[in-house]
């Protein structure tokens, strides 16, 4: 339901309430109304909000914030969504299709999921439920493990905590192609959406108050044991790891995960080891934000650890930071292309042996992977953002993007999956630290191999999401610059026209553009999928001939900042 222009905002409104399942939607919608109606006109502007369109449902699903009306997360929101789900399984795959749901510790998560599992149950589906709240990765490795039709992960990831969100995927009979377990992408998404679109009113929805099963927590140990079997080998040598949970979900098994491989001296964060929906000691509970890892940094330091490892709320991103003398305060927190470098290398090495594998990275990130894989002679595809197009490459073997996200075991969960990237991650250091090398040495030999790639974002957040439109329009209509850091734009690509894939064919057409100089730099800008942001991406690639790789990583972060500073007299920001 949105505001129609043969429809008042009152009337709007009024029916939305009428029909709404949750007293506590349509107590705040109600009381906002009354508040509209006397002429508050902060009560009418957050219900024109909440009501000037419809929470879109995408290829992320949904996502939003908290709070009554269709343009927020709710309980009439995920109901028709759920309904919506439905029916698109049941014309597809008749009766008895499955679905899993899984949630995380999110405000209303445990609700939107019990809805969920009524939902499909009383469209004639068997929904399998999580007893309880659990990272996202074991939601995408239950799908494949069970052979479930579809799965559902109530969640919004790392996004602030007046959010939720609901992401979607698509196995058993209703994907069979190399996409079966990954999150859905085009056509299914327009059909899905589709059909929420169509679905009746949330109260009108059948919802039996049973019916539905729970998932065999036996899933949960499977799971564990294949993230342990995907690191090929045990710890090699002692480490002291510093682990966060950044209050989400994934602190438990993270950690079991870490002794069953052989970790034994893990040293948590105690203020940010349990769920909390709240998330009080971050500013966004998202590791890649600056001060994320300030409380591990500290301990890591107190505590004389070897590695710090941070998941995200759902645990399905991970943060690695790092001893490294020439950092500031001892400690470096690797970059995702970093880390996807380090991990790239690693599962290159393994996969080398039998002769076969791709490694595939997005657009957005480095391309240092791409040199990777073809010194091990192995092949590499270029993606969208996303890992729902990464997990869909075709005999993968390793996919990243620059965002902390990880697929080190695409068999099992064709998804990022930061706990099973945390146990390689380990077993890594603990190789390097066997040899007498780290991880620091380990990307100075491949920046040696393959050149410097060193990368750096931009983000501009706006609170008007229209300004990201307009600065695409800008840029379109040749506000691109001349020359970055002094080197001549040589290439203009717009990805709505589409790119390379990296094996001949071209990437289907989204909202991006990338430029690349004369001195192989390259930028790349898009608006973020997940939040109100601008995002520019921006790489050197600088030899290393001989020279001290301090005074070359130097060079690269001047070149970087000149970059920078050059997009923001470009995009008009400070």
């Amino acid at each position: 339901m949105t505001l129609s222009p043969a429809q008042t905002l009152d009337q709007a409104v009024s029916s939305w309430i009428t029909h709404d399942p949750d007293p506590v939607t349509r107590e705040e919608l109600s009381g906002l109304l009354q508040a509209h109606l006397t002429g508050e006109a902060g009560a009418t502007a957050a219900l024109s909000e909440a009501f000037a369109a419809p929470l879109a449902f995408g290829t992320a699903g949904l996502r939003g914030r908290l709070g009554g009306g269709p343009g927020r997360m709710n309980r009439a929101v995920v109901i028709r969504a759920a309904a919506g789900l439905s029916a698109f399984l049941r014309d597809r795959l008749g009766e008895g299709f499955t679905v899993i749901i899984g949630f995380d510790a999110r405000h209303g998560s445990a609700q939107f999921a019990r809805d969920t599992a009524s939902v499909v149950t009383g469209a004639g589906g068997r929904a399998l439920l999580f007893d309880e709240h659990c990272p996202t990765p074991v939601l995408a490795f239950s799908l494949r493990r069970l052979g479930a039709d579809a799965a559902i992960m109530v969640t919004a990831s790392h996004n602030p905590p007046q959010d939720n969100g609901y992401k979607v995927y698509l196995g058993g009979r209703a994907v069979t192609d190399w996409g079966q377990g990954a999150q859905i992408v085009p056509p299914y998404d327009e059909q899905i959406a589709a059909a929420i679109a169509a679905a009746a009113p949330a109260n009108e929805i059948p919802m039996p108050q049973d019916g539905w099963e729970a998932v065999d927590p036996r899933v949960i140990e499977e799971y564990l044991e294949r993230a342990v079997k995907a690191a090929h080998t045990q710890a090699a040598a002692p480490l002291r790891i510093v682990l966060t949970a950044m209050h989400g979900v994934g602190g438990a098994l993270c950690r079991q995960a870490l002794e069953h491989a052989g970790f034994d001296d893990i040293v948590e964060v105690a203020e940010q080891v349990d769920p909390d929906p709240d998330f009080p000691t971050v500013d966004f509970p998202n590791p890649e934000e600056p001060g994320a890892l300030d409380l591990a940094l500290a301990l890591a330091r107190e505590r004389d650890a070897d590695l710090i490892i941070a998941n995200d709320p759902d645990a399905d991103r991970l943060a690695v930071a790092i001893p490294d003398p020439t950092a500031p305060g001892g400690w470096r927190q690797l970059t995702g292309d970093e880390l996807g470098s380090l991990l790239g290398e690693q599962a290159a090495e393994l996969a080398a042996f039998a002769g076969t594998g791709v490694l595939a990275n997005s657009v957005v990130s480095s391309r240092l992977l791409r040199s990777i894989a073809r010194a091990h002679g192995l092949g590499h595809r270029q993606t969208l953002t996303g890992f729902k197009w990464i997990s869909r490459v075709p005999d993968l073997v390793f996919g990243y993007e620059e965002a902390l996200g990880y697929c080190v075991d695409p068999g099992a969960v064709r998804d990022k999956d930061g706990i099973s990237a945390a146990v390689r991650t380990a077993v890594l250091v603990s190789v390097l630290k066997q040899q007498g090398r780290s991880a620091v040495d380990l990307l100075d030999r491949l920046a040696r191999d393959h050149g410097l790639h060193a990368t750096s974002p931009l983000s501009i957040r706006v609170e008007d999401l229209g300004l990201i439109t307009t600065m695409m329009e800008r840029l379109r209509a040749g506000g691109a610059p001349a020359r970055l850091a002094d080197s001549p734009v040589t290439a203009r690509f717009d990805l709505l026209d589409g790119a390379p894939d990296g094996i001949g064919g071209h990437l289907p057409p989204t909202d991006g553009l990338v430029w690349t100089t004369a001195a192989d730099d390259r930028v790349v800008i898009r608006p973020s999928g997940t939040e109100p942001k601008l995002k520019c991406y921006c790489e050197v690639i600088l030899a290393v001939e001989g020279r001290p790789m301090v005074e070359v990583r130097a060079e690269a972060e001047q070149r970087l900042e000149a970059i920078k500073a050059d997009l923001r007299g470009v995009l008009g920001i400070g």
